[in-house]
């Protein structure tokens, strides 16, 4: 909503950008507050970029196997797409 994108699942960790693109932008974020800096950041550039999506499979990990996210980087999450989408 705050980007102006219709993206189904931005949380994926599969992106692909052009350098002269991506070198234009200064990335802050670490951990799971990347995905939505970097998405709003590169929908802010002019001209404006084209988004598509393309269909990603995978299997998720369960905690005993090794998956690290926890709630705390789900309020992570939301606060840097209010932080980076909202208000720059």
């Amino acid at each position: 909503m705050v980007t102006n994108l219709n993206l189904t699942d931005m949380e994926t960790c599969y992106k692909v950008f052009r350098r002269d693109r991506i070198d234009q932008i200064e990335i802050k974020e670490d951990r799971f507050g990347f995905e939505p800096e970097i998405t709003a950041k590169i929908s802010r550039l002019q001209p404006r970029p084209r988004f598509f999506e393309v269909g990603v499979s995978y299997y998720g990990w369960t905690y005993a196997e090794g998956k690290k996210i926890t709630w705390r980087d789900g309020l992570r999450a939301i606060y840097c797409i209010i932080r980076y989408g909202a208000f720059q």
